[in-house]
């Protein structure tokens, strides 16, 4: 079954676009790559056409995975529509989210759901952080996918 899932943190270039290369990862090693749209965004403006920070392209890439295509955007009101499924990276994005758009049909709801858990920001930190977040969006990834595949979903 066909789904769209949309990856939002702040700025779109640490946690969200790890996300979306983890699960993009996720879903071709399944051999179910054909049947998702993935992308990412930012809930803030800065970083609007930037590439993935240098720390996330490195711990992507240290796990076999290269984010270097990505480039960084604004979620948009189409969004809302567009999308099945948008997982926000913390509690404040997901606030931002649920306030931007009242005709939304997409799902919105934290990455780390069960129980409801921030991916910490790891702009402000060292290369350990960035290993952290990876950990900590690649189980969060590898449980969103383990939802989609239950009978219920299908």
């Amino acid at each position: 079954m066909p789904h769209s899932v949309l990856f939002v943190c702040l700025g779109n270039i640490c946690r969200s676009p790890l996300a979306e290369g983890i699960f993009r990862t996720l879903v071709d090693e399944s051999g179910q790559g054909d049947l998702f749209t993935i992308d990412s965004a930012g809930t803030g403006a800065w970083h609007i056409g930037n590439p993935p920070d240098p720390r996330s392209i490195d711990i992507a890439a240290k796990h076999g995975i290269d984010l270097s295509a990505q480039r960084a955007r604004q979620v948009v009101s189409a969004d809302f529509t567009r999308f099945d499924t948008i997982l926000a990276m913390d509690a404040a994005n997901l606030a931002a989210l649920g306030s931007e758009e009242s005709s939304r049909t997409a799902h919105i709801r934290l990455l780390l759901n069960d129980p409801p858990k921030d991916v910490p920001d790891p702009y402000f930190g060292g290369p350990d952080g960035f290993e952290h977040v990876y950990r900590l969006v690649r189980s969060g990834c590898e449980k969103f996918l383990d939802t989609l595949d239950r009978p219920e979903h299908v």
